[in-house]
This record gives structure tokens, C-alpha cells and sequence, in this order.
């Protein structure tokens, strides 16, 4: 049980000290910068939907809400378009801005990308172990990764559409 969280926050540590001592690149034209912002606001909604298809999926498969007997395929696969849809997100952030500090949100969403992708590898890890059960480990993770989307979504791509406006 303690091997995936030890890999899982290795994981969030090396992205966050990546984050810290890559020089980030920016942007200085701002039009450029805006669309990009804007196709990342909106890959990010993307994700957020397929978290909320995620929630409810998982709750059908524990059974606290009823649900097809395909549940789990649902979210597995909304699972993986969800992670499809955040990598360039994370890689494009990562690359040009790195982890920063300037203000309590973007201290906040930078943290919360790295919490996101190590309790990603957590979780996958939990899941290849072998046993029907995996006990509190797997739900835990999830939530997390839950918290963690909702809040990186809240740090951009709400703050960008209550900022600079809904945009395409």
C-alpha cells in the first residue's frame, strides 16, 4: 500500500521542483498568449466534466448511487480523455511558467497540478495491484484527484472566464 503513495508523492515533488528551477519560458505577445490561455481554460473545462461523470460513475460502481452495469467502463474511459485532455495543459503550464509563487491563486493552482498528477500515479498503481479490494487507498485517491481538478479548474479556468471573459 505504501509503495504507490511513496511513488505518488515522489511524483508531485520532482514536478514541483522541476517547476521551481526550470527557468519558464513566457510569452510576449499577448494575443498569442491569450488564445493559448483561452484553448487550456477550456481543455481544463473539458476535464472538469469528465470528473464529474468520474464522481458519479465511481459512486455507481460502490453502490451509493444506482447505475448501469457499465459503470465501470464509463469511467474508465472518461478516466482516460480526462488525462488525455489535461497533459497538454500541464506540460504547456509547466514549460512556460514553471511553479510559481506571485499571488495565493497561482501558488495554489501550482501546487495543485503536482497534487494532481502524483495521486494520479497513486491511484494507477493501486489499481494494477493484485485483489478485488484495495481497501481505502483507491477511494481516497480519487477524491483527491477529484479535489484536486476542482481546484485547479477554480484557479484558471474560472478565474480566466470571471477575469477575462469567455472567450474561444
Amino acid at each position: 500500500m505504501w509503495l504507490p503513495v511513496v511513488a505518488g508523492v515522489g511524483v508531485a515533488v520532482g514536478l514541483g521542483v522541476y517547476g521551481r528551477l526550470h527557468e519558464p519560458v513566457g510569452t510576449s505577445d499577448v494575443d498569442t498568449f491569450l488564445r493559448v490561455q483561452a484553448l487550456k481554460v477550456w481543455l481544463a473545462t473539458g476535464v472538469a466534466a469528465f470528473l464529474v461523470v468520474q464522481l458519479l460513475s465511481a459512486l455507481a460502481i460502490y453502490r451509493v448511487l444506482p447505475g448501469p452495469s457499465w459503470a465501470g467502463a464509463v469511467h474508465r474511459w472518461s478516466g482516460r480523455l480526462a488525462l488525455l485532455l489535461s497533459i497538454p495543459v500541464a506540460v504547456h503550464c509547466l514549460y512556460t511558467f514553471g511553479l510559481r509563487s506571485d499571488t495565493p491563486r497561482v501558488l495554489a493552482h501550482s501546487l495543485l497540478g503536482c497534487l494532481l498528477y502524483g495521486v494520479f500515479v497513486t491511484k494507477m498503481l493501486l489499481l494494477s495491484r493484485p485483489g478485488p479490494s484495495h481497501g481505502w487507498g483507491l477511494p481516497m485517491a480519487g477524491g483527491l484527484v477529484l479535489t484536486a481538478v476542482a481546484g485547479l479548474w477554480l484557479t484558471s479556468a474560472l478565474w480566466f472566464f470571471t477575469t477575462i471573459g469567455v472567450t474561444w
